[in-house]
Order: structure tokens, then C-alpha cells, then sequence
């Protein structure tokens, strides 16, 4: 068998195929929202070498592939299939990033304060992690202004962002301290 390249010189005048061949631009909003997923999924791989809790690395596991089918989910012409029969975000896949956040939330102090990202290196991390689903949010939502895109996924990277920042806030308690905006600092 013939060993693929890496390299096919068809973008090298800045078009690219999404999955069904059409054809756009390098520029085009669906390659920002799944370049943004990739970068995320970049960084969950990033903070999961900080984690050091067995259950905490199976579900930033899960989310990476959750991630993966993401991308490949926004890399595809979704106006050309019905969104629902091409979802890969579930009811229960949002119930089990609420379920971990319930978790996790209920061993926390109480929030009275603004965080600040930082706290130690996993939580800082997580926060990184939090900002960049945040911009991915906000790139899947430009796409759904122009073309379809399962509400389930909405949901999902809604969510995500969440569960990122109680994840940041549990390494902080467990390995540092949460550091909170001193508005007399300003």
C-alpha cells in the first residue's frame, strides 16, 4: 500500500474541501469554528498531562473524541443533510458534563468573588481551556447564522465552558489557591 501524504498542494491558493467536496475559501467561518474545536481539543490534551485524578482524565478524554466528531460534524455540509440525523451530540452527553458539574461544584466553597485564571499549573490550564470554548462558541455560532448546526452541539460547548472553569476552580483548591479580582486593586 502506498503511503499517504501529508501534503496535497490543493490548498496552496487558499481553498480547502469540506466533507462532501465542496470547495471554500481558507477564510470561511466553517474552518474558523472547526480550527477553534481543534485548538480546544489541542488544549484539553494540554491540561490533561496536570491531572492527576483517574476519573477527571477519562472525562477530558471523552470530551477530546467528543471534540474530534465536533470538528468533523462542523467540517461538513450540514446544509446538504438534515442536522438531527447528523448530530453527535446527545441528550446524554450534555447530562454528563451537567452531571460532572453538579459534582465537582458541590465540593467547592462557595463563589462570592470573581476568579482569576490562575491558582496553580492544571487550573490554569482549565482556564485556557475555558477561553478557548468560549471563542469556539462563538465561531459555531457565526456558522449557525449561515447554516445549520444541531442545537444538541450548541448545548454541548455551552456547557463545556462550565464544566472548564469548575474544573479549573477544583485544581486551584487541590493544588493551589483561587486567586479572586481585588476591585480595590484598580
Amino acid at each position: 500500500m502506498k503511503k499517504s501524504l501529508v501534503y496535497t498542494k490543493t490548498g496552496d491558493k487558499g481553498m480547502t474541501s469540506l466533507v462532501g467536496g465542496k470547495r471554500v475559501a481558507k477564510a470561511h467561518i466553517r474552518l474558523e469554528a472547526y480550527g477553534t474545536t481543534d485548538e480546544l481539543n489541542s488544549f484539553v490534551g494540554f491540561l490533561s498531562e496536570q491531572i492527576d485524578d483517574t476519573h477527571d482524565l477519562e472525562i477530558l478524554s471523552y470530551i477530546q473524541h467528543k471534540l474530534f466528531t465536533v470538528g468533523s460534524y462542523l467540517a461538513t455540509e450540514t446544509e446538504a443533510i438534515s442536522p438531527k440525523a447528523a448530530s453527535i451530540i446527545t441528550d446524554k452527553d450534555i447530562a454528563l458534563l451537567e452531571n460532572e458539574m453538579d459534582k465537582i461544584d458541590s465540593s467547592l466553597p462557595p463563589l462570592r468573588q470573581f476568579v482569576l485564571p490562575g491558582g496553580s499549573e492544571s487550573a490554569s490550564r482549565a482556564h485556557i481551556c475555558r477561553t478557548v470554548c468560549r471563542r469556539a462558541e462563538r465561531c459555531i455560532y457565526r456558522v449557525k447564522d449561515e447554516f445549520p448546526v444541531d442545537d444538541n452541539i450548541m448545548m454541548f460547548v455551552n456547557r463545556l465552558s462550565d464544566y472548564f472553569f469548575l474544573l479549573a476552580r477544583k485544581e486551584s483548591n487541590k493544588k493551589g489557591n483561587e486567586i479572586f479580582w481585588n476591585q480595590s486593586l484598580i
